[in-house]
């Protein structure tokens, strides 16, 4: 918990920085849309485009259920991001970099979408490892 100085002698409490919360909503937003994505992956939606010989051989349905339990934790550490839980800062940049893992094996099936969601689990990891640590009164 950080204190700033908002008028002379008094002082606000605030749970958590800029980048933080920032981190915590574009992690939400990802994983909602990771979790989307594999829903959409196992009900095979001709969405997406199925290569043939590539380097990871799984099919559609297995990469949907990776981004479906991927998305589930994903949502489920920025809710405890808002909550204030110190673990969901580990776990974040733990999962946001599973999640560009992920993304990365994705690009035969949607390219641009996986380029996009690269960058915003990037977002995430910095955001959640510049943000300043709560401080104990």
């Amino acid at each position: 918990m950080t204190t700033h100085a908002s008028a002379p002698g008094r002082q606000e409490r605030t749970h958590s920085s800029g980048w933080l919360v920032l981190a915590a909503v574009v992690m939400l937003f990802s994983g909602i849309m990771t979790l989307l994505g594999g829903i959409s992956a196992i009900s095979e939606d001709d969405v997406f485009l199925a290569t043939r010989n590539d380097v990871y051989e799984l099919n559609l349905t297995g990469w949907g259920w990776i981004h479906l339990v991927l998305g589930i934790l994903m949502v489920l550490t920025g809710v405890a991001l808002f909550s204030g839980a110190t673990w969901a800062r580990a776990v974040g940049v733990g999962l946001a970099g599973l999640s560009m893992i992920a993304n990365f094996m994705w690009l035969p099936y949607t390219a641009w979408w996986a380029v996009v969601f690269i960058a915003v689990d990037a977002l995430v990891t910095r955001g959640l490892c510049v943000a300043p640590r709560p401080r104990r009164d």
